[in-house]
């Protein structure tokens, strides 16, 4: 496959069957992640893979504000809770901001981490959807996430039930500009 193939072919899956991941076939989906890019090479991203009780339990205790979200969890075999290390992207060793985007760019960062994790799943034919809306401190909280991390994104993963089509796209001429 290549990145073009990958890249076009790629869908947000919302539901899985009911087969397990591998733990050795996840391991290597986040080895191909981790060679996204990073500010400075600070390599802040890291990945919890939940499963079981736990994740129903995320599903159902903090997914709330928007509830098909969890329905989409509790579907999924695994849950990938996307964590960053904070203060370090974007930052000197001084603790001065180098932009003026301050500690925004770890968002950056760990999109691109999720996103290759996606794309590293969906050529081992795991499907993903990355999802944003749910309550992080109850989500690290459950997690006993650490103080210096930040949960930053949910990925339900397992293996496709669907095979939705490719949403319209904007146009070459819509997105570049050339000056």
């Amino acid at each position: 496959m290549t990145a073009k193939e990958c890249i076009k072919g790629r869908r947000s899956i919302r539901k899985f069957t009911g087969q397990p991941i591998d733990h050795s076939l996840l391991e290597d989906i986040i080895e191909t992640a981790s060679y996204s890019p990073s500010w400075k090479n600070t390599q802040i991203v890291r990945y919890i893979a939940v499963e079981g009780e736990l994740k129903d339990k995320i599903a159902d205790e903090c997914t709330s504000s928007f509830p098909n979200n969890g329905k989409i969890i509790k579907g999924a075999p695994m849950l990938i809770v996307v964590t960053i290390i904070k203060n370090r992207c974007g930052y000197e060793r001084d603790g001065s901001f180098t932009t003026r985007r301050g500690d925004y760019w770890q968002m950056f960062d760990a999109g691109i981490a999720s996103q290759s994790f996606c794309l590293a799943a969906y050529e081992k034919g795991i499907g993903s959807v990355i999802e944003g809306i749910f309550d992080d401190e109850k989500v690290g909280g459950l997690l006993n996430i650490p103080e210096d991390r930040e949960v930053v994104a949910l990925i339900p993963i397992g293996y496709p039930a669907e095979e939705p089509s490719a949403p319209r796209r904007k146009t070459v001429e819509d997105l570049l500009l050339f000056m």
